[in-house]
């Protein structure tokens, strides 16, 4: 009995620590909201350098298209924001697509918002902090990492509960939160649709992270950008909190513009995004200066 509660001590002490009350988000003037699970930071470990991270808040889920469409979509959108000078026309949208991107499943339901370039979803980020007044962005990879690990690499043999891959999802991507969370409540961290990351793709990412400060590789260009998380057409063998992947432009190859558009990859079904709010949030300059340097196209 002495032997056991020094155990269940033990594993107490060694257990990550779990996140604080989760925050809802409500989108003014709508009955659109999303989770935010707010994460410690701290040390985290990637391919054995040690990088520090601020304190940040992380969306429990993938952005479905409920939330994405009333940005895309003017009608759906309000007169009502956190900004004074709100004004829903002055915005630039996505473009209507040419084909049906949610392939035959519609925009109900709870089903991730695919298809988007990165651009685009940082084109969400900044329309939500005018309507909002809280800074969203998309997650670093250090971060992404950090948040999918909850303190370790899923087991192998968990995949299957906690993530729709090549061998259970049936081929398409499901709706938002059907499968088991991690540690820290966020689900499909693994699996159903890969994530974008914020960073510039770098197969010598860790080496580049310099003093391990919130790391972040700026971009220089639309290619290639690094995505995480793999989807449900990635082999559970290959799948983990650490696999990376860039992106192509192959994603655009049936996209008949010229140029390519700015909102959608036409072939990039399996890829999808999450939110990410700092705990200490940038000035209104600093939010300028982010989107500036981060939008490239």
């Amino acid at each position: 009995m002495i032997r056991h509660n020094l155990l269940l001590c033990l594993a107490i002490y060694l257990a990550p620590a779990l996140p604080a009350q989760v925050d809802t988000v409500r989108l003014p003037g709508t009955e659109v909201s999303f989770t935010m699970v707010p994460l410690e930071g701290g040390v985290h470990t990637i391919e054995g350098k040690k990088v520090r991270l601020s304190p940040f808040a992380i969306s429990s889920h993938e952005v479905t298209h409920e939330a994405y469409r009333v940005f895309q979509v003017r009608d759906n959108d309000t007169p009502l924001a956190a900004s004074e000078d709100w004004d829903a026309d002055g915005w630039a949208r996505p473009s209507p697509p040419y084909l049906d991107l949610t392939y035959g499943m519609g925009t109900r339901g709870g089903y991730p918002q695919v298809n988007t370039t990165q651009q685009a979803a940082l084109r969400y980020c900044e329309w939500l902090y005018e309507k909002t007044g809280r800074f969203f962005r998309l997650p670093t990879e250090a971060e992404w990492e950090y948040a999918c690990l909850a303190g370790e690499e899923p087991d192998p043999a968990d995949l299957p509960d906690l993530a729709w891959l090549l061998e259970n999802g049936e081929e398409t991507y499901h709706k938002t939160g059907e499968k088991t969370p991690n540690a820290w409540g966020l689900y499909d961290m693994l699996g159903n649709v890969s994530e974008w990351t914020l960073d510039e793709y770098y197969e010598d990412y860790a080496d580049r992270t310099g003093d391990g400060q919130d790391p972040w590789m700026r971009p220089d260009g639309k290619h290639s950008r690094t995505v995480r998380g793999g989807s449900f057409d990635t082999p559970t063998a290959e799948a983990g909190c650490r696999a990376r992947e860039k992106s192509s432009p192959r994603w655009q190859a049936r996209d008949p513009q010229i140029p390519k558009s700015i909102w959608w990859n036409v072939d990039s079904a399996f890829l999808g995004f999450r939110l990410v709010s700092p705990k200490k949030q940038p000035s209104s300059e600093e939010v300028r200066t982010f989107f500036a340097e981060s939008i490239v196209d």
